[in-house]
């Protein structure tokens, strides 16, 4: 793949966060959570230098607020941009402020997925309150404010995002199932445990940066994206730079132009220190 310009410098930072910014929980399924001094700062970095840094993850939009606050990234006179449920939504922070938000009826992918795994669970956002859940899911994974609510009313409206869990199914299983279904009407990503994401068609963190970039009158080339999993194969292809975490899946690094080091070793933060050297010495991703 082509390498970028060493005389170039991003002017959107985007991020994911879980397996990106925040260190993964051993055979988990979710993240500490918890911001690296290393990381901390060389996202402050970015924004020293005034440039925008966008999160962007599969979290809905209250659980991704806390990650902002924790990395100070609304001290810089401007209130921050968010893409949240893998480009469902996107907001401004501080305080919340929903700008941009796609639906769709999810209903009729999700009983294809509950035909083939009828014990599998189902979760569905509550803005700025938890979830409505089919079942409690793996403690941790979605937060503490869950109301259990029946399938078929959670999709009886449209949604911006619904979540497929089954703990008694692998990754693997859950790829083929993906695959077998076609799922039509909804695009889908593939979590690190058998965890499905749905979403409307052509939704994607890339369609939410390719929003926030054109609200702030930049493009795809002004764009340096990090992630680590599946969902954000679109984000990485879609940036001037997408690199991928040193601990993604091989399918997430053959789709980027580079790798860097591991969460664990603060691979964000090597590369960020690449483009913005006020990061300090972190050193240089390879």
């Amino acid at each position: 793949m082509a390498e970028v310009d060493p005389g170039w410098t991003p002017k959107i930072v985007a991020l994911d966060i879980d397996g990106t910014l925040l260190r993964w929980v051993q055979g988990r399924g979710l993240s500490h959570e918890e911001v690296t001094e290393a990381v901390h700062d060389a996202v402050q970095s970015v924004l020293d230098a005034g440039a925008h840094v966008v999160l962007a993850s599969g979290r809905a939009p209250h659980n991704m607020t806390v990650v902002a606050d924790m990395l100070d990234l609304h001290g810089h006179g401007e209130k921050l941009w968010v893409v949240a449920a893998n480009g469902a939504v996107v907001f401004r922070y501080p305080p919340m402020d929903v700008v941009h938000e796609v639906t769709f009826d999810a209903a009729p992918a999700v009983r294809a997925v509950l035909a083939a795994h009828p014990e599998a669970l189902v979760a569905v956002e509550e803005r700025g309150v938890g979830y409505r859940v089919s079942a409690p899911f793996p403690e941790g994974e979605l937060g503490d404010n869950l109301t259990i609510a029946d399938v078929e009313e959670m999709v009886s409206q449209p949604v911006s995002r619904v979540i497929i869990r089954d703990p008694k199914a692998t990754v693997e299983e859950f790829v083929a199932l993906a695959e077998r279904l076609g799922l039509q009407g909804t695009d889908y990503a593939i979590g690190w445990t058998a965890w499905l994401d749905l979403a409307p068609v052509g939704v994607s963190k890339a369609s939410g940066l390719q929003y926030v970039a054109d609200e702030l009158g930049l493009t795809a080339d002004d764009v340096l994206a990090i992630g680590d999993g599946r969902n954000d194969l679109e984000m990485l292809t879609w940036a001037r730079r997408g690199v991928a975490m040193g601990q993604a899946v091989d399918e997430v690094k053959e789709t980027a132009d580079a790798v860097t080091a591991t969460v664990d070793e603060d691979g964000a933060a090597l590369e960020i220190s690449r483009w913005f050297p006020g990061a300090g010495s972190v050193g240089m991703s390879r």
